[in-house]
């Protein structure tokens, strides 16, 4: 199925994504008719705010919705002090962001720790934490990775190194990793201690069978709380090595290598000489990675927003290669 082209849309209101949806069944809309196809049987269909009843998708009999407003309930029981950003699309696809206070530094810039969750009415984008499912998550092998938020082009860095317990680590798996490969092999997650839970039945398909608001509810907090127990992660040395890493002479062809479409690249370029004039700065691998994310995440495309997180880390990865070769 062609997917419609949407550019990402911003705002810091909860208010703008936290609008009623419901689902609507085809046998009620359609009484006098027999709906043979099985496999789509409902509606999700969103109240947005000033405008008419917005038909996301048609879903199977199982589909479950996870409305924002209940992430929203989570995050501020939660989390006392927070900026919020969230990118979205008319679509119905929902990139949120919470932006904490807590802070480090990447050469002249300030980074602020964040909470990045994803959600959708449409079913293209699944619900996810620091771009894990669910499921994952409630793997005891698992562990929520970190995220930054940058700034000066508020958008949230979704490049990771998090699994690796060192940097010596981290380099001997670049080194195998097949740069060419479309699926990067992404290592296994470090084991959180004192997480024993297993996931129940009720939560393995989250997606795509029935979920109770209440399971989901519990679930979501107890992630949340684990991860705002920060433990020092290796994301934030690789960040600094990026900056360190000056784009030179054999970099002039380096957008075309990485995994980005080319009108994207074309844009990453222009913000590229955006940051250096307005930073005052000689271009580094750092401004390059973050000026793909810009391009990524602000530009129209008909890429959805996992495939804009799926290229991002991927882009990180290539350029740490390249940097520490």
């Amino acid at each position: 199925m062609t997917y419609i082209s949407a550019q990402p849309r911003l705002t810091d209101s909860w208010d703008d994504i936290c609008y009623p949806v419901q689902s609507v069944w085809l046998t009620d809309l359609l009484p006098d008719y027999d709906i043979v196809a099985t496999d789509r049987q409902q509606l999700i269909v969103g109240q947005i705010n000033g405008g008419r009843n917005t038909i996301f998708g048609i879903q199977s009999a199982d589909y479950a919705i996870i409305p924002n407003a209940v992430i929203r309930e989570v995050v501020d029981e939660l989390i006392p002090q927070y900026t919020l950003l969230v990118q979205y699309t008319t679509t119905g696809e929902f990139s949120i962001n919470i932006v904490l206070p807590e802070e480090f530094r990447v050469g002249q810039e300030a980074l602020h720790r964040s909470l990045i969750l994803t959600n959708s009415y449409n079913g293209k984008t699944p619900f996810s934490i620091q771009g894990q499912s669910l499921i994952t998550l409630l793997n005891p092998d698992a562990m929520l990775r970190s995220s930054m938020y940058r700034t000066i082009c508020q958008n949230g860095l979704l490049g990771w190194a998090d699994h690796f317990d060192d940097m010596s680590a981290y380099q001997s798996w670049l080194k195998d990793w097949d740069a060419s490969s479309q699926k990067p092999r992404i290592p296994k997650n470090r084991p959180t201690p004192g997480k024993t839970s297993r996931p129940s039945p009720g939560i393995r398909t989250i997606h795509h069978s029935e979920l109770t608001i209440e399971v989901f509810r519990q679930h979501l907090h107890d992630l949340l709380g684990e991860h705002l127990k920060p433990e020092p992660t290796l994301t934030p040395s690789i960040y600094r090595r990026l900056q360190q890493a000056k784009l030179g002479r054999r970099d002039q062809d380096l957008l075309r290598q990485l995994s980005v479409p080319a009108q994207l690249a074309k844009q990453a370029r222009e913000r590229l000489r955006m940051e250096e004039q307005l930073l005052d700065v000689d271009p580094t691998y750092w401004l390059l990675y973050n000026a793909v994310n810009y391009a990524l995440f602000t530009s129209r495309s008909s890429l959805t927003l996992n495939d804009r997180y799926r290229l991002d880390e991927r882009v990180f990865h290539q350029l740490a290669a390249r940097a520490f070769a």
